[in-house]
């Protein structure tokens, strides 16, 4: 029986250490394990006996993009004497990547000289699961709403190209991105990106088009001093600051021959040189590539190289033009309109019926960055507070034109502008208009009661009269 008399027995730091939930590591200041509790064999799967002794850096996962802030506390110069709560990513025993999250402190002796570092590790596969549930239900129901990462659609198509992204974020296959000027290549880089596991480093874009060869090369391998008249000083190039993350090539058909036989060697072995330099960098990079030509033919006729070619079209992604989509035009207008309402504190109430006819009518071969323009030109020329009718319409789009081709998908939802912000009808619309825009419906009463911005009821009565 106890008498409250006993001796307080002293819990040793290390039965501490050993009991922890989180992985403790300690390494010294040569990045040498020194300490390695349980936890840290549960996350990684490395037993104490394997680990100690062994540089910690090389369980450092390649697309790590914090892991140098560990290493910065290192160093006895450094500014950082702890980092919290830091997202890395560490290789297990079967060589996959671990998402932890990472506590460190540096360890000082008693003159202030950095002897080690201190680390807790939590592992985060369990939050990294969650997210991914959480994004997945994001992006079905961005996919559902039409508005899916920036890219506005709900016909067929783009619920296609939707579907597409999350394959090719899902994998590290280069993606060679296909489509007219206009039609949002850059938007469907960023969604494979930011849907990526690698979303948390760089997306770097560069336009291969933008400029001449010699400053090309420079600006995405980077070059050394003196390399050539101007270099004034080492420059890191695009692929580096890419490292751990994506770059996207837009406009890769304007590549030249010398510049295609550099861009493969990066593709097929993640080495180059900067320019001027013999020293070779390897760096862990994704490929996304976009061009409005087709590539295909350009290396039949031997323009571009077969082997980048097909080194790029790992995963191709053929975006459709608008008039192929006229069924998103609505869909695309309201997105354009409430965005200018917004950046010029106007308010334009959406747009007539006639006008959106003649967008319908038009072939939009500029596509969706026409459109935008054609939207941002009625802002300049339409009173504030009014819907914008044809006369605010660039004169392109008013003006007539042939009717679209039979071929093009318009069944996939109705044509008429439910989605489209109208002007009250007061009056009755004209017998012919209502009969169109119920055929545009497809007959529901509800789709042309929105489209006129009316109750279904006063539609049932104007049908009666």
């Amino acid at each position: 029986m106890a008498t409250g008399n006993e001796p307080i027995q002293v819990v040793s730091p290390g039965l501490i250490i050993n009991t922890m939930a989180e992985g403790v590591v300690v390494i010294d200041s040569e990045g040498i394990v020194q300490l390695w509790n349980p936890a840290m064999t549960e996350i990684t799967g490395y037993q104490a006996e394997e680990m100690l002794g062994q540089s910690l850096f090389k369980l450092r996962a390649p697309n790590c993009v914090n892991s140098h802030r560990i290493a910065n506390l290192m160093k006895s110069t450094g500014s950082e004497v702890c980092v919290t709560g830091c997202e890395c990513r560490m290789l297990g025993k079967d060589g996959k990547a671990i998402p932890v999250l990472v506590n460190a402190r540096a360890l000082r002796n008693e003159v202030g000289r950095v002897i080690g570092v201190l680390q807790t590790v939590t592992d985060f596969r369990p939050v990294e699961r969650l997210r991914e549930t959480v994004e997945n239900l994001q992006s079905e129901a961005e996919i559902g709403s039409g508005d899916f990462a920036g890219m506005i659609g709900r016909s067929d198509a783009m619920r296609e190209i939707f579907r597409l992204i999350k394959l090719a974020a899902g994998s590290d296959a280069t993606v060679l991105i296909l489509g007219e000027s206009g039609t949002g290549k850059e938007l469907a880089a960023a969604a494979i990106h930011n849907h990526s596991p690698r979303r948390h480093g760089p997306l770097v874009k560069v336009n291969c088009g933008a400029l001449p060869e010699n400053l090309l090369e420079s600006e995405l391998f980077g070059h050394v001093k003196g390399a050539f008249t101007g270099a004034i000083k080492d420059r890191t190039g695009r692929f580096e600051a890419a490292d751990g993350g994506t770059i996207f090539l837009d406009e890769v058909g304007e590549l030249s021959m010398t510049m295609q036989v550099k861009l493969l060697r990066v593709l097929q072995q993640g080495e180059f040189e900067r320019v001027g330099d013999s020293v070779t960098r390897r760096v862990d990079v994704r490929v996304i590539a976009a061009t409005n030509r087709d590539l295909q033919a350009e290396a039949k006729s031997g323009r571009f190289r077969d082997d980048l070619y097909y080194r790029l079209r790992v995963f191709p992604l053929q975006l459709p033009p608008l008039r192929e989509r006229k069924s998103d035009l609505p869909a695309l207008l309201a997105h354009f309109i409430a965005r200018f309402n917004r950046q010029t504190g106007r308010h334009l109430d959406g747009i007539a019926p006639d006008a959106l006819q003649h967008c319908l009518d038009y072939p939009w071969p500029g596509n969706i960055r026409e459109l935008e323009n054609a939207v941002e030109y009625a802002f300049v020329v339409c009173p504030d507070g009014d819907a914008i009718a044809v006369d605010h319409l660039p004169e392109e789009v008013r003006s007539p034109h042939p009717a679209p081709p039979a071929a093009v998908p318009m069944t996939s939802a109705p044509v008429a502008a439910p989605t489209v912000p109208l002007r009250p009808h007061r009056q009755p619309p004209s017998p012919a208009d209502l009969q169109s825009v119920l055929t545009a419906c497809h007959g529901n009463k509800a789709e042309v009661a929105r489209h006129f911005g009316v109750s279904r009821t006063l539609v049932w009565k104007w049908l009666k009269t």
